[in-house]
């Protein structure tokens, strides 16, 4: 609520309500939208593995300069092992190094300015010619073709200095603007000068003019500072993947995986041990595929073009939709923009032959990854959804719920927060007896460092008080620990499923009965289940509509009972639903977990066979589960493999 802010009728409210309307309403535009986040996502991934690779191969390229006949192969050794040492310390950089990231980066930048007002100094101040746009148009005049091909590697200048502040989390915005504005910009174009003013005076200079250009005496620490700035740009990005893959994880458009979090003050410092690895061998893979700076630089900058295409497109959305921009400034922003970055993308894709190839065979194999898991993932919930079943048919089963209710507590887990899944249905077709209790467990993450255990679990009763069955959304924040035992996780279940009992009848004191049931569907038709062993059996009619149960046995098995005695009042109704509780804690708890398959139909496309019979399988049989990982004995442990045909 301290956020919230009214918002009064203008025309650019009008027009972002009417364009929010027309994407929600266009399949189309849907998919369009979705297919641009996801080649914006997997071209920014890309440019994550492409900037060690040419940071670090472009600063020990140095040694060249500082060391004659230092040869490629020598340059390229002492890159990878100093990649492999910044990914093996990945995880501890992320909280444990990061406070000299600051200071280097200070003494870096003054470097950089330092050698090009020193620069500047020796050899005139000529280069300050460079601010005339008039020379632009005498380059181009002078060989058109020639100029248009080389604007990819004048954007190279450009690029790199985003990467540290890729990870925008950890710093205030105008903090970022201003540091941009005050040090990295003035020092960047005064270093960019005095490599100006060294050309001018030396035409016949080798590669490397950077480190060429450096004062004699001050070569080696200026070369030690490089390589340093180089690690910390590339741990940067690295962290910065990480949350963009655990921002896609969450959205369902990337496989589930393992996510370390390495500090508890700061949600964005998060370690992901498999993309790490990944990225590590990816970035050797580019170095020794190509072995030089000049092939990875043209496979760099088409991935810094398309992030930076995407972005505008993406910010021209929301300055639509979310800051209701004036459209006049919204059109000259796009056409601004996007006219000059696809002028020198398209001077990049001159150079797909020379090494560009590869980035794009990269991003193209991450968009098929993230296009399969979130149309798999789609299909199976939506596929969940309509085959749950519904209130109104487990009121025709009873209390009984068609079987005999054996003492105990049944932990179903599920992905959906609504209804009872279709796995309950599987269970009770295949067992001759389901416990007392049913507890219908779905696990949701909260962006917040921890939850409190009184606020971890929320309780939903699922029909009458007499089924004895609920639902728990189990909560937990990103430093939880989740790895729980079995027998923790039990018993804060237990006591939160008391309080919520408890509180329940002081507030239904005063209510009817009917009122319990908050969580009303339609009614829906007969549904037949197929059991395991090929017989069907239908949901509609109870297997045990004659049974009823004694009065003895109220007080211990309150679930075989018929309509509550009305002389009972809700304190003993709530001692006698308490004890049942402890009796069935006393009989242990069983995990009821499903394991579906999503296969596509007889009658469906190829590829859609292709994609979710091989291709979504393959993904989904080697990512994380959904579910708590929890050290469950295997005699407590029931998983139920049940096929769902898309």
């Amino acid at each position: 609520m301290s956020s919230f802010r009214l918002k009064l009728p203008t025309d650019e409210l009008e027009r972002s309500i009417k364009v929010k309307e027309k994407l929600e309403s266009s399949l189309m535009m849907k998919k369009l939208l979705l297919g641009l986040v996801l080649f914006g996502t997997a071209m920014f991934i890309s440019n994550g593995v492409i900037t060690p690779a040419m940071s670090v191969l472009s600063a020990v390229s140095g040694l060249k300069v500082g060391i004659p006949k230092a040869s490629q192969d020598v340059v390229v050794m002492i890159s990878i092992a100093l990649l492999v040492v910044l990914y093996s310390l990945q995880r501890y950089a992320t909280s444990k190094i990061g406070f000299i990231v600051g200071p280097c980066l200070l003494i870096w930048f003054c470097c950089l300015g330092g050698i090009g007002i020193c620069n500047l100094s020796r050899y005139g101040s000529g280069a300050f010619k460079a601010f005339n746009p008039l020379y632009i148009f005498y380059y181009f005049g002078r060989n058109p073709f020639q100029a248009w091909l080389s604007l990819a590697g004048c954007l190279l200048c450009a690029t790199g200095s985003e990467a540290i502040f890729s990870n925008l989390c950890h710093f205030p915005v105008r903090f970022v603007q201003f540091m941009f504005v005050l040090l990295v910009l003035p020092c960047l174009v005064l270093a960019y000068l005095g490599q100006a003013a060294f050309l001018i005076a030396n035409e016949k200079t080798p590669e490397h003019i950077f480190f060429a250009s450096i004062p004699g005496n001050a070569f080696w620490p200026v070369f030690l500072l490089a390589n340093l700035a180089a690690l910390i740009a590339s741990r940067t990005m690295t962290i910065a993947i990480f949350q963009c893959l655990k921002q896609s994880i969450s959205l369902g458009c990337f496989p589930r995986l393992k996510i370390v979090h390495t500090s508890r003050k700061f949600m964005a410092k998060i370690y992901i041990p498999v993309v790490n690895w990944f990225l590590l061998a990816s970035c050797l893979g580019f170095i020794l595929l190509f072995r030089s700076t000049s092939d990875v630089g043209n496979a760099y900058a088409i991935a810094e073009l398309g992030v930076m295409i995407m972005a505008t497109v993406y910010v021209t959305l929301i300055m639509l939709l979310i800051w209701e921009t004036n459209i006049i400034k919204v059109i000259s922003f796009l056409i601004t923009f996007l006219s000059l970055e696809l002028i020198f993308f398209s001077s990049a894709l001159s150079s797909v032959g020379d090494g560009g190839w590869a980035l794009l065979v990269f991003a193209s194999g991450l968009v098929m990854i993230m296009f399969i898991w979130n149309y798999g993932t789609k299909l199976k919930y939506d596929s969940e959804l309509k085959q749950k079943l519904s209130k109104d048919l487990m009121r025709k089963l009873g209390p009984n719920l068609g079987t005999m209710r054996a003492p105990g507590l049944g932990l179903v887990y599920s992905e959906i927060v609504t209804g009872v899944p279709a796995i309950f249905g599987h269970f009770l077709t295949a067992l001759p007896a389901i416990h007392s209790i049913i507890v219908f467990v779905c696990v949701r993450n909260v962006p917040v460092p921890a939850v409190p255990q009184s606020e971890r679990f929320l309780f939903q009763r699922v029909c009458t008080r007499g089924y004895h069955m609920f639902r728990c959304i189990a909560r937990y924040g990103y430093k939880d620990k989740k790895q729980e035992h079995h027998n923790t996780f039990e018993r804060l279940l237990i006591e939160g499923l008391e309080k919520f009992i408890q509180r329940e009848a002081v507030e239904l004191s005063l209510q009817s009965e009917d009122d319990v049931d908050s969580d009303e569907e339609p009614s829906t038709p007969g549904q037949i289940i197929t059991a395991p062993n090929g017989s069907l059996y239908s949901l509609d009619a109870p297997l045990l509509v004659d049974f009823t149960p004694s009065v003895d046995t109220i007080p211990e098995t309150p679930s075989c009972s018929t309509p509550q005695d009305p002389s009972l009042d809700y304190t003993q109704n709530l001692e006698l639903e308490l004890a049942f509780i402890k009796q069935a804690k006393e009989s242990g708890a069983v995990y009821l977990i499903d394991n579906p398959i999503v296969k596509a139909r007889k009658d469906s496309w190829f590829f859609k066979k292709l994609i979710i019979n091989y291709f979504f399988a393959f993904l989904r049989n080697n990512c994380r589960r959904a579910i708590v990982s929890m050290s469950i004995p295997h005699s407590n442990l029931l998983q139920v493999r049940l096929t769902s045909y898309v």
